[in-house]
C-alpha cells in the first residue's frame, strides 16, 4: 500500500469516527438545548415545579412504556431523546391509544375513563390544557391517587393577548364599526358619543382569577398605564404591578371599582356560576366584562340581561355557555358583544412551549424527579 493511499484510508478512518463520536453526542446536546430552552420558559411564565420527587409517589415504578398523543408537527424520536430506556408509543386517536394503554405507567395526552380505566399500571397522566374539570371527576385517576400534570400558563401570554384585544375593541368601539363593513358603509355615527370612547391610561381593571393568564393579564394592562386589582382563591400574595390582591369573598366590592373586568378563573365548584346577576349589578354601567377563564363560570342568561339592560356597557368573550353556542341564541344579538370562539389561546408559539413542558416531564418522571405543573386534584387546578 503506498504512503499516499495509507494517509487517505487513515484520513477516512478517523473522519469516520469523528462523526460517530458527533452522532453518539447529538442526543445528549439535543436535550441539553430543550432543557435550558425549558428552563427559560418556566421562569418566563412562572411555571412551578412540585415540592416532592414522582419516585416518592406511591404508584411510580421505573417506566417502560409510556403513551403520548401525539399531535401535528411533533415526532416520537424527540421525545426518545430524553428517555432512550423507555418504549414510547405515539397515537393519534382513541382507538390506537386504547390499544396501547393496558401496560402503559403514563398517558400523555389524553384523560378519559374510557382510558383510565384500561390501564392497571397507569401513575402519570398529562393533559395538553390548563382546564382539568373534565378530567379531574374520572374515578380512575383518583384511584391511587395518579399524579396529573396539566398545560397551565403555557397558553396564557396568547390568552392575555385576546383579552386585551377584546377589550380594546370594546373600548374603541371596533364592534360596532365592523358591521359598517359588512355593509360597505363609510358611517361615522354608530349611536356612540365622545363620552363613550374610554381612553385606558389610569383605568382600572379588576382581573378576577390571579393566575397565569391573570397575571398576565395584569402586567400588559399595567404596561398601558392601567390600575390593577385582583383576586385568587387563597393567597393574597401577587406581582408589584397589582395594586391590591383580593380574595374571592371581596370580588363583588372590587367590580365596583372597576372599568374593565377580566375574567380568567379556573373552573371550580366555588367559581362556577360567579358572573350572575349580584355580580353585573355591582359592576359600573360605564364598565366592559371579558370573560376567557372558563364560559361555566358565566351565568349566560344573567349576562344577556344585563347586557339588555345597559347593567354594564358591553361585554367580550371567549368562552360562551353553552359552547358551541347555538345559532339564534340571545348572546348573538346583544348589544355590544365581541364573540370569538374559544379560539384565544391559539398562537404560533403555544405547541413549541408545550412541547417543551411534555418534553422536560417526560425526562423528570423517567429518572423520578419533581414535575412541573402538577394538578391539586381535589381543588381542581
Amino acid at each position: 500500500m503506498s504512503i499516499r493511499w495509507s494517509t487517505f484510508v487513515l484520513a477516512v478512518v478517523f473522519s469516520l469516527v469523528s462523526l460517530g463520536g458527533q452522532a453518539g453526542s447529538l442526543p445528549e446536546e439535543k436535550a441539553r438545548l430543550s432543557a435550558d430552552a425549558f428552563a427559560k420558559m418556566a421562569a418566563d411564565l412562572g411555571l412551578r415545579e412540585a415540592t416532592a420527587p414522582s419516585r416518592d409517589h406511591a404508584g411510580w415504578t421505573k417506566p417502560q412504556k409510556i403513551v403520548v398523543w401525539m399531535l401535528d408537527g411533533w415526532d416520537v424520536a424527540e421525545l426518545q431523546v430524553v428517555a432512550p430506556a423507555v418504549e414510547i408509543v405515539g397515537v393519534d386517536s382513541m382507538e390506537a391509544a386504547e390499544a396501547a394503554i393496558a401496560d402503559a405507567q403514563a398517558m400523555i395526552g389524553a384523560c378519559s375513563e374510557r382510558l383510565l380505566s384500561r390501564a392497571p399500571a397507569l401513575d402519570w397522566v398529562q393533559v395538553y390544557s390548563s382546564g382539568v374539570d373534565r378530567c379531574v371527576g374520572n374515578p380512575s385517576l383518583r384511584e391511587g391517587r395518579k399524579i396529573l400534570t396539566n398545560g397551565q400558563r403555557i397558553a396564557s401570554p396568547a390568552l392575555a393577548e385576546h383579552a386585551i384585544a377584546l377589550m380594546m375593541g370594546l373600548v374603541r368601539g371596533i364592534d360596532l364599526y365592523h358591521g359598517n363593513q359588512d355593509d360597505g358603509k363609510w358611517r361615522r355615527d354608530v349611536g356612540l358619543e365622545s363620552s363613550d370612547f374610554m381612553e385606558l391610561d389610569g383605568r382600572t381593571i379588576l382581573v378576577v382569577g390571579l393566575g397565569g393568564i391573570g397575571t398576565q393579564v395584569a402586567r400588559k394592562a399595567h404596561g398601558l398605564g392601567m390600575r390593577v386589582l385582583a383576586t385568587r382563591g387563597s393567597r393574597r400574595e401577587g406581582p408589584a404591578y397589582v395594586e391590591y390582591v383580593g380574595l374571592a369573598g371581596e370580588t363583588l366590592t372590587l367590580a365596583a371599582q372597576a372599568d374593565i373586568v377580566v375574567n380568567t378563573a379556573p373552573l371550580t365548584d366555588a367559581t362556577r356560576g360567579m358572573f350572575n346577576q349580584a355580580f353585573f349589578a355591582a359592576m359600573k354601567p360605564s364598565a366592559y366584562f371579558v370573560s376567557v377563564g372558563r364560559g361555566a363560570s358565566t351565568v349566560t342568561a344573567d349576562l344577556v340581561t344585563a347586557l339588555n339592560n345597559g347593567d354594564i356597557a358591553g361585554a367580550g368573550l371567549d368562552v360562551t355557555d353553552p359552547e358551541p353556542l347555538p345559532q339564534g341564541h340571545p348572546l348573538w344579538t346583544a348589544p355590544r358583544v365581541l364573540i370569538t370562539p374559544h379560539t384565544g389561546g391559539r398562537s404560533d408559539r403555544g405547541r413549541q412551549r408545550l412541547f417543551l413542558l411534555v418534553q422536560e416531564n417526560l425526562r423528570r418522571y423517567v429518572t423520578g424527579e419533581p414535575l412541573y405543573s402538577v394538578v391539586d386534584i381535589e381543588r381542581g387546578y
